[in-house]
């Protein structure tokens, strides 16, 4: 048997270190700008694409109080008995979703099942999948509200 390489994109490889990065802050209570320094020190990290890891990173990690209130009505258990890897890829996803609409909720979702099956546990992509596909909607059905309603101001 032959063992295939997949080849990840660099979008999927920042995804990738962003978990990362979130993980070590949720558990070595680090500054944020030092744990990124870090991580952009790993070899790898030269094919990610570095300006959607800051995106990711900075803006994720700055919101996740907020990101957990949008993420919490959809748990099924305590928040707290949240694996952090799963924690980190919803907060991720739930700030791309939010904050990055050019990226279809389509790709959000996508990307985050496969970052989890990298690094989460056997099942975990069925949660974190069963969690952005309610969430996916309640955050884009919002922004498009919020989009017709400055238009309609801006068109006053």
């Amino acid at each position: 048997m032959t063992e295939k390489k997949l080849h990840k994109s660099p979008r999927r490889r920042a995804r990738e270190f962003v978990v990362q990065a979130l993980y070590q802050a949720a558990l070595n209570q680090k500054p944020a700008p030092e744990i990124a320094n870090f991580l952009r020190e790993h070899t790898d990290f030269k094919r990610a694409d570095a300006e959607l890891f800051d995106a990711l990173f900075f803006g994720t990690n700055a919101n996740q109080r907020a990101y957990m209130m949008l993420i919490r009505p959809h748990l099924d258990r305590d928040e707290k008995l949240i694996n952090p890897i799963e924690r980190a890829i919803l907060l991720m996803a739930t700030h791309e979703l939010k904050s990055m609409p050019e990226t279809p909720h389509a790709v959000v979702i996508n990307e985050a099942i496969e970052v989890t099956k990298t690094f989460g546990g056997t099942d975990s992509h069925k949660f974190v999948n069963s969690i952005l596909d309610k969430l996916a909607v309640e955050i884009r059905e919002n922004l498009q509200a919020e989009q017709a309603e400055s238009s309609d101001d801006s068109n006053a």
